[in-house]
């Protein structure tokens, strides 16, 4: 695997404490049979919260290790599998590869990490399918975000999959249509430095709202803050980026 490659991991209930499996030393990532290397779940490179570590451990744990003797078990203990693989594969992002062992069909299909579907084929949606590197900027009649190959965009296009709560969702377009309302009453008004204050408070709201959009995204994405295009200049001096909480 070269350094430009994702790393891929299995998820399989197997009655034991992790059920997240990488290929052998010299395995091929398509053949499912390759994974049989156990990635415990405090591993650095994933990086789980704490959460998605203990709910992995537990779902896994829970699998009899004679197998199920009802189809009604098994069928619930697949379910609960799958929430658990999409949440690590949006946790991880696209940096790497995800795919969910199903016992009910014995089936291994890629969970993507950005539309919570199953998929035959890697890469179905494309390289990438949605926006790594997102970009929070205000300007008059645009979208708040933007990323290469998206344009600008809104908090809650499908296309995006960023899943942000409702709440930041209406924060970012309050947030848009300010910008647009304020320059308005400048041009109308032309009256130098009435605005400046507004602008000064949608600059700084702006640099809140990107810090947001980042926590909420978590280290799978990147999420870089450039200001306000209109309202003095203060998008020049402007570019702070975050990678979850932190501040690179």
């Amino acid at each position: 695997m070269t350094p430009e490659e994702p790393r891929h991991v299995l998820v399989h209930a197997r009655s034991e404490p992790s059920p997240v499996y990488g290929p052998h030393e010299g395995g091929w990532y398509e053949d499912v049979d390759a994974f049989t290397s156990n990635v415990p779940l405090d591993d650095a490179a994933l990086g789980l919260p704490a959460d998605l570590s203990d709910a992995l451990r537990s779902w896994s744990l829970s699998r009899p290790s004679e197998g199920f003797a009802s189809r009604p078990a098994l069928r619930k203990h697949v379910q609960q599998g799958l929430e658990m693989a999409q949440r690590l594969a949006r946790h991880l992002g696209p940096s790497w590869v995800v795919r969910y062992w199903d016992e009910r069909h014995g089936t291994a299909k890629w969970v993507c990490w950005g539309c919570d579907r199953l998929h035959w084929e890697r890469d179905s949606h494309g390289t990438p399918p949605h926006p790594v590197h997102i970009t929070v900027e205000g300007e008059y009649k645009y979208g708040p975000l933007r990323s290469d190959g998206f344009g600008d965009f809104f908090p809650d296009d499908p296309a995006a999959a960023l899943d942000l709560p409702d709440d930041l969702v209406s924060a970012l377009y309050k947030w848009a249509e300010a910008i647009d309302t304020t320059l308005n009453l400048e041009l109308r008004d032309r009256e130098e430095g009435k605005y400046d204050a507004e602008w000064e408070r949608l600059f700084h709201e702006g640099m809140d709202l990107a810090k947001r959009v980042a926590h909420e995204l978590g280290p799978a994405r990147r999420v870089t803050y450039k200001g306000l295009a209109n309202g003095g200049g203060l998008a020049a001096l402007t570019s702070v980026t975050w990678q979850g909480d932190r501040q690179l």
